[in-house]
């Protein structure tokens, strides 16, 4: 890594000159670049605390990153703005609260994690190699995080920690947090296996099984649901994408085999007394908490009612003070923490990446994989976030930078198209006119 000071040519005095510091992109800034992502990532799986590792060394790198230079593109400029537009709703809300700090607090949390999705965005489209690197120490910290959730659910002495409520939590504050983390590398190791010429079989196969085990120990309704159907969507998505009709064939094999693995871990894991008696329990679609006056559901219809009436919301956390429990609603908790405001830049945000991501899903790109784990899984976590707040998931906002990064690879990749193409036709004579 080397610092150089850029002076103005044009200045005739030595002293007179603007210093400007420039850092320069050698084999070592790299490597160290992509080794900042890679522990950035890993850390993402570790929040027993808060503000967590993760926070603290993003916090420090955006800073130092935007120091030294690093711009904002156009074309993420929708993405910014948004975020800045909901946490702005989120502030107005907060004054109208009796406590403006506690609420203002909230945001900032709130703001800083948006603008993660905009730092992932710009740094993983400057260099490919870095999503593979994200992915791979992602998978990681997923693995390490997973084994201590296992371990804590089955009362191993020391692990204690890695277990609440009798359900497997991980590295994690809650299980439910816990088990969506798990669906972007289980879809990765999925796809490990499903390649055409896949390597490292055994152990993509093994560290899958430790995923789903985990998930299923987290007895998270959502993340179940969140899994099965981000796993059936991505192997559409796959078929789709397939034109050899033998792999096609292969897929459909691998897609019965790995069922039949499911089953078999499940089973296994079903003998246990406590493992069934939770299912048992957990599994029921609609629990005790959900129905009722005072119930999850109850308490949708009474919160939009609020919000019909409170167009610059009630302010982040004021619908537990009054009611006890959260809004279990993300769209619903972005009308009253954030207001009207915030809801209108949450929404727009959620479809502008949705709609622009859709249209990148089939294109052949050596990012074509990562866009499709994220995508998918981004997709299912909106759906879920009907019965779960997701606006403070620090994976959620990497999915969405994983996204965006790959919106601006593509425009970097159609411009250099353009040039190509404009470059050899300048390059092949015209022919000459008949005379």
């Amino acid at each position: 890594m080397k610092l150089q000071y850029q002076n103005s040519a044009n200045s005739t005095s030595l002293d007179e000159r603007p210093v400007r510091l420039r850092l320069t992109t050698g084999p070592k800034t790299r490597l160290l670049q992509r080794m900042i992502i890679a522990i950035t990532s890993f850390l993402g799986g570790f929040v027993l605390f808060e503000p967590a590792p993760y926070e603290l060394i993003l916090a420090v790198i955006i800073v130092v990153w935007f120091a030294f230079g690093l711009r904002i593109p156009r074309l993420v400029l929708p993405l910014l703005l948004l975020i800045i537009g909901f946490n702005a709703g989120g502030i107005i809300a907060s004054f109208q609260m009796e406590d403006h700090m506690r609420g203002i607090l909230y945001v900032a949390t709130s703001l800083f994690l948006g603008l993660t999705s905009v730092f992932f965005a710009i740094i993983l489209s400057k260099d490919t190699k870095r999503i593979e690197i994200l992915f791979k120490a992602y998978l990681a910290a997923a693995v390490l995080t997973c084994v201590l959730g296992i371990l804590g659910y089955f009362n191993i002495p020391g692990f204690a920690l890695f277990s609440k409520f009798e359900r497997a939590s991980g590295a994690f504050q809650d299980p439910n947090v816990f088990a969506p983390y798990l669906v972007i590398p289980i879809l990765y190791m999925m796809h490990g296996i499903m390649r055409k010429n896949p390597t490292g079989v055994i152990s993509k196969s093994l560290w899958l099984a430790i995923l789903t085990l985990g998930l299923f120990l987290a007895f998270s309704r959502a993340a179940w649901g969140l899994a099965v159907a981000s796993i059936a969507f991505f192997y559409c998505l796959q078929l789709i994408n397939e034109r050899d009709r033998n792999h096609r064939f292969r897929l459909l094999f691998l897609a019965a085999m790995g069922f039949t693995a499911i089953i078999a871990v499940l089973a296994i894991a079903l003998q246990n007394e406590d493992v069934s008696q939770s299912v048992s329990e957990r599994g029921q679609l609609v629990q005790s908490y959900d129905s009722g006056e005072t119930g999850r559901f109850a308490l949708h219809v009474v919160g939009l009612e609020v919000s019909l009436a409170k167009p610059l919301g009630i302010g982040p956390l004021e619908f537990f003070t009054l009611y006890g429990t959260n809004t279990h609603n993300t769209f619903l908790k972005a009308s009253l923490s954030y207001g009207w405001i915030g809801f209108l830049c949450w929404t727009t945000m959620l479809i502008w990446t949705l709609v622009v991501g859709s249209k990148l899903l089939f294109r052949q790109r050596p990012w074509q994989m990562y866009l499709q784990i994220a995508y998918t899984v981004f997709l299912w976590h909106i759906i879920i976030s009907y019965v779960i707040d997701i606006d403070h998931w620090r994976h959620f906002y990497l999915m969405i930078g994983i996204i965006w990064s790959c919106i601006l690879l593509e425009a970097r990749w159609q411009f250099k198209a353009s040039n190509q193409k404009l470059r050899e036709t300048s390059l092949c004579p015209e022919p000459h006119e008949a005379t």
